[in-house]
């Protein structure tokens, strides 16, 4: 598969587009192998928050749908989730998904972390995959999140751990080296400023909550496909790394995407690309 070069998303006053159509184009493309992907962190979330049946539960920057829909499995129709997401185009994708598996259980809001459409103390539960790390004032989002839920209730975070590991060295990695450093966008979205355990049990704390934890652990990572693919997912949905790409001269793709392939290659076993990850797990009660 040749190089598909994806035009930069528009970005508003200087916000990511969450919602961006090439995102959703890509959400629909790679929905199996992502799904499959990112599997291991979401069971590993639903896991570590342990959701009990019965629960009312908040899942936030919920995407397509994860972990929201694994958890309105787990906790019956006695319970349910609220899924909320800046993106209704997401969310619908989502939707979706929880109609397939015919899941009554689960309600889908199109909202701001900085600012919840729910009373206080709403919620037993509360979780975020890969969402904690781009609230854009995150001290605003975990005091409205401490306000939705209950008293001794839990909120577990997943986020990424340090840019030094093999999925993101061996391709933004590749393109950092040919376009220099910074690589972050001017609004701020950086997807490792969590990567130190401490930061975000910090963040926690200030917010109000009680008992935060934090640890950095390895989880597989794995596309099952081509390191072509790969490369064209990874510039679809790494949405605050897009602008990097607008730093890109054209006569420099061909040597970047032939490095991208070498460097994805080292991890290939059989007919996938096993990365690994490492990922930071917190929690944190109310």
């Amino acid at each position: 598969m040749g190089f598909a070069h994806i035009t930069c998303m528009a970005v508003n006053d200087g916000k990511t587009d969450w919602g961006s159509s090439y995102r959703l184009v890509a959400a629909q493309k790679w929905k199996a192998k992502s799904a499959a992907m990112g599997d291991d962190v979401t069971q590993k979330l639903v896991n570590y928050a342990q959701p009990l049946p019965g629960m009312k539960v908040i899942d936030l920057a919920s995407g397509t749908g994860e972990p929201a829909i694994n958890i309105a499995e787990r906790i019956g129709p006695g319970g349910h989730v609220s899924a909320l997401d800046l993106s209704a185009d997401l969310l619908d994708v989502a939707k979706k998904r929880a109609e397939r598996k015919q899941l009554g259980n689960i309600s889908f809001y199109t909202g701001d972390a900085h600012s919840l459409p729910f009373p206080d103390q709403s919620f037993d539960l509360a979780t975020c995959r890969f969402g904690v790390m781009f609230f854009e004032e995150v001290g605003v989002a975990l005091r409205e999140l401490h306000r939705v839920l209950r008293p001794a209730a839990r909120a577990c975070f997943a986020a990424w751990g340090p840019f030094e590991q093999p999925y993101w060295q061996s391709t933004w990695g590749v393109v950092r080296k040919h376009v220099g450093t910074p690589i972050w966008p001017a609004s701020g979205d950086d997807p490792f400023r969590f990567a130190d355990p401490a930061t975000l049990i910090a963040a926690l704390a200030q917010a109000g909550f009680n008992n935060a934890e934090a640890s950095v652990r390895n989880v597989p990572w794995t596309w099952l496909g081509t390191p072509e693919e790969v490369w064209e997912y990874a510039q679809s949905v790494s949405t605050p790394l897009r602008p990097l790409l607008e730093r890109v001269p054209k006569s420099k793709w061909p040597k970047i995407n032939a490095e991208v392939y070498e460097a994805v290659s080292r991890y290939v076993y059989d007919d996938e690309i096993r990365f690994g990850a490492q990922i930071v797990f917190a929690s944190a009660l109310r």
